[in-house]
């Protein structure tokens, strides 16, 4: 199986892996008990809270979470007043806003352009005083454009609301931009674990608790954590510090083979600005469910994860402009730190043959 899909997870870092085993054979003690393999048990998961805080700004801490979700979730329905995000975001931020749009917030849902990217002209106009909260991805998570995150910080401060950037698709891979108060976090999308994530919380910003009990965290998020989870997800972090020019180096030379190898292809989204593991492209008439099925030792997406099965188009490649046909023509392929040269020009031979075979017909 040629692996092709790290936008949806990433595969497990054997070092995290390592981390962990420990902590799930034989250390089982509840890191919040206060006898000393309680202590042990907690002296970890600090440990890989400092890890994974080092990829963070300075200036706040990181709650451990049960994923990205979870954080999200968290920082939305934890803070008050006017909502004001992009119409290319996460489900997870959009079924949220949507949620609390229902019991009285006011929500501006803000439209892309083409190039998937937000007009700050725009952005200026609704993030006015009365605005609590403007929440925007880094990093699509669909077509890997990175927004102007740091423009729309700077604005949210002016206007006296919190930045909650979604920051799941390039923590630890691209800079995380100046002026933001919350950001959410994803193990797995780093070559962690799954089941764990993060939220980091600037000092001074509190937050109304999502999941109420014991408050086991210090920003109030209740539940006893997993001292192996959080050993996992601070060693890819550390990781992901150690490894960032070589990783860096190797994805931008894999983008540079798989545009060779799918020119006259399109790509969705801006090709300026975006994070080079992701590359989201279409060809008119392709069938996409039959390219999928005689490529099926390739492991790629035609759109979001989290939306697969839905019988949907993606909304991300609707809100850029695509018809549903257009939509329902393009794949996601994302690749990184283990993928080969080989590998990737292996399974990207395969699907261009496929969908030339279908071109023939």
């Amino acid at each position: 199986m040629i692996y092709l899909d790290y936008q949806a997870t990433t595969p497990l870092a054997p070092e995290a892996l390592a981390a962990m085993l420990p902590w799930l054979e034989a250390q089982h003690a509840n890191p919040h008990s206060p006898h000393r393999p309680g202590r042990a048990a907690r002296a970890a998961v600090e440990v890989a809270r400092e890890q994974v805080a080092a990829l963070a700004p300075a200036g706040g801490t990181v709650s451990f979470t049960s994923g990205a979700t979870e954080a999200l979730n968290w920082a939305i329905k934890g803070t008050t007043g006017g909502i004001v995000t992009l119409a290319t975001e996460h489900a997870a931020v959009l079924d949220t806003v949507a949620a609390e749009a229902a019991r009285g917030r006011a929500v501006t849902v803000l439209a892309v352009g083409a190039d998937g990217l937000v007009d700050l002209d725009r952005a200026a106009a609704v993030i006015r005083p009365g605005v609590g909260l403007v929440a925007a991805m880094l990093v699509n998570n669909e077509i890997g454009v990175i927004q102007p995150v740091a423009a729309l910080a700077g604005m949210a401060r002016a206007a006296g609301a919190l930045m909650l950037c979604d920051a799941v698709q390039g923590f630890g891979r691209e800079p995380l931009p100046d002026g933001c108060d919350l950001i959410a976090m994803s193990a797995h999308k780093l070559h962690g674990p799954k089941g764990i994530g993060g939220l980091w919380i600037r000092d001074g910003v509190t937050l109304a608790p999502l999941i109420h009990g014991g408050g086991q965290e210090a920003a109030g998020r209740s539940g006893t954590l997993s001292p192996a989870l959080c050993a996992g997800f601070g060693m890819a972090a550390r990781l992901m510090a150690e490894r960032r020019d070589i990783d860096a180096a190797h994805v931008a030379r894999l983008r540079e083979i798989a545009s060779g190898m799918l020119a006259g292809w399109d790509v969705n989204g801006s090709v300026e600005h975006r994070y080079h593991g992701n590359l989201n492209v279409r060809r008119d008439g392709l069938d996409v469910a039959r390219l999928m099925s005689e490529c099926r030792d390739i492991a790629f997406s035609a759109g979001s994860a989290c939306a697969s099965g839905s019988g949907r188009s993606s909304h991300v490649l609707r809100a850029i402009g695509l018809s549903e046909v257009q939509a329902r023509s393009s794949i996601r392929l994302g690749f990184g730190r283990y993928t080969t040269e080989a590998e990737l020009r292996g399974g990207l031979d395969a699907i261009v043959a496929a969908a030339n075979r279908q071109g023939a017909l």
